[in-house]
């Protein structure tokens, strides 16, 4: 396999839009399953992008205003080569919905009564969850891995929260985004301490 640093920025810039316009028209869905796609494309078969910063770059996108699946192209793009990379992925990931709305909005009265379509449309259902479960466990095995009690804990009473109690998920970010401010804030203390 080549590494990233011997392609050419051309070859980047058309593996980027190319892969990620092929994972955005055939990923069904939702935000979830397109980033469990750039997963498995840019950390497994290209290793442009190490399994812990893709993990970052699904928190970030998760938490920033818009679609997760654009968030996330768009900072992969971003991380890979700039701004250019980022607008290229980004209009990758929106042209194959756009397309389908403007092909649906036209055809929509024969999809809505079409039965063939409608049952289509409850076995990908089943597809879709697997793809999104299958996410779930490699981002709930990364954290286990890293074997830092607090963010297991975290990992744990997020998932307490929002199942068990309804809790509102954008409160369970920001309360875990305020734990893992202080605890870098706790770190960097720690290590200030240590140098003197």
């Amino acid at each position: 396999m080549e590494q990233f640093c011997d392609l050419k920025k051309s070859v980047i810039y058309k593996r980027l839009f190319f892969s990620t316009l092929y994972i955005s028209s055939i990923a069904f869905g939702g935000g979830l399953v397109i980033i469990e796609l750039l997963r498995k494309r840019f950390v497994e078969e290209y290793c442009w992008i190490s399994e812990e910063d893709m993990v970052d770059i699904i928190s970030i996108a998760q938490s920033t205003p818009g679609a997760i699946a654009g968030n996330a192209a768009m900072l992969i793009g971003y991380r890979l080569v700039g701004v250019t990379g980022a607008l290229l992925s980004l209009l990758a990931t929106i042209l194959p919905p756009l397309v389908f709305i403007i092909v649906l909005s036209v055809t929509y009265s024969y999809f809505r009564d079409n039965l063939a379509v409608s049952y289509l449309l409850k076995g990908m259902q089943a597809g879709v969850a697997a793809v999104v479960l299958n996410l779930v466990i490699k981002m709930g095995e990364d954290v286990t891995k890293s074997k830092n009690i607090v963010t297991i804990f975290i990992l744990a009473a997020a998932f307490v929260a929002s199942f068990v109690f309804n809790f509102s998920v954008p409160w369970i970010i920001l309360l875990a985004a305020v734990v893992g401010m202080t605890m870098s804030y706790y770190r960097i203390i720690k290590a200030k301490k240590e140098e003197k």
